[in-house]
């Protein structure tokens, strides 16, 4: 709502006037404002994620049914897809979706020129939001099918988050170094959408430490924030065909 309220303001000079504001002290509607949008709905789906997603697999587990759904022709993957489509349309609801309105919205305002020369960041909302989304049901469903409590799997959602946050910036100054920032999962998705974006920027610092002399301190490379997104995944699936099973077959 706010972000629709910037991008009508700055085009609407009779609100302007009325509300005795200046065009210049209004955001730019740019790469930089719909990266900014990332940024705060991400971290909405995440809260919607920790609020909806421990009880999805885990009571299936704890009352076990999953015998009674696996008797059907349903396969695990597409069990786990399942319970994937809730998380992922909840979350659409928030990110993405809103996220288009708003573009669409400025492009109506803005005219064509504006789309024209900002149609890649169509494919930057769209991809930056769906990577967080799948990311997020991975995590979530990963965790609620090993923890069965529901206040112990949204704690353990969120300690996967602040926890690594913390122990990245303790190497970081421990090792006088930034690649620590890889350990953290919201650090790491924020280098990949700037990246989408067009705003990476490895911001190469020099600093002088007395024992180690001059040193040269620059983010993470882009394909390394990308890596940890993938083995991340790699893992929580990993975890998935492991717990998601009616019982244990010997032969």
């Amino acid at each position: 709502l706010i972000a629709a309220i910037l991008v009508y303001l700055r085009h609407n000079v009779n609100a302007l006037a009325l509300l005795q504001i200046d065009v210049r002290e209004l955001l730019p509607i740019d790469a930089s404002f719909f990266r900014t949008f990332l940024e705060v709905q991400g971290g909405f789906a995440f809260i919607l994620t920790v609020l909806v997603a421990p009880p999805l697999i885990s009571r299936d587990l704890s009352n076990n049914a999953l015998p009674l759904y696996l008797c059907r022709p349903l396969s695990r993957t597409e069990y786990v897809l399942g319970k994937m489509t809730v998380l992922v349309f909840l979350l659409s609801l928030v990110t993405w979706v809103p996220g288009l309105l708003i573009f669409f919205f400025q492009a109506s305002l803005a005219g064509f020129g504006w789309l024209g020369d900002n149609l890649s960041m169509i494919g930057s909302i769209f991809i930056g939001f769906i990577l967080w989304i799948v990311l997020l049901s991975l995590l979530s469903l990963a965790v609620s099918s090993i923890v069965k409590w529901r206040v112990v799997a949204s704690g353990t959602l969120l300690g996967m988050f602040f926890i690594p946050s913390a122990f990245g910036a303790i190497v970081n100054e421990l090792f006088v170094t930034r690649l620590g920032n890889l350990v953290s999962m919201w650090a790491t998705i924020n280098s990949i959408w700037r990246g989408l974006f067009g705003l990476f920027d490895r911001q190469i610092e020099t600093i002088r430490d007395r024992r180690l002399g001059e040193i040269v301190l620059s983010d993470p490379p882009l394909w390394a924030s990308w890596l940890v997104i993938a083995v991340v995944c790699a893992l929580c699936i990993w975890l998935l065909s492991l717990r998601v099973r009616a019982y244990e077959v010997i032969k």
